[in-house]
């Protein structure tokens, strides 16, 4: 019972410590975008040596006569999420006198 009650007691806390942190800061949001854009890209190239390794099999037990398998799609280059969005915006104007 006394595990229990333990556990119950640094579950609360640990919601209560979690709730209470700051917002991110831009350079930490940033940051963070820039990691899932990798992790999604990474995906998306795990995904085309897949296709590729998948081909491979098929292309090894194929009956001859039948349809090669669908090709395969590279996933472009990697571009940073971040970097885009510097570029994309455009340089403010020089005030006029």
């Amino acid at each position: 019972m006394k595990k229990i009650i333990a556990f119950t007691l640094c579950s609360f806390a640990t919601a209560a410590a979690f709730a209470a942190l700051p917002p991110l800061t831009p350079e930490a949001q940033e940051a963070a975008t820039l990691a899932k854009a990798k992790t999604a890209y990474g995906d998306k190239v795990g995904a085309f040596k897949l296709c590729q390794a998948q081909n491979r099999v098929a292309d090894q037990f194929r009956v001859p006569g039948t349809p090669a398998p669908a090709a395969c799609v590279a996933p472009p280059p990697f571009v940073a999420p971040v970097a885009a969005a510097a570029a994309a915006a455009p340089a403010p104007a020089p005030a006029a006198k």
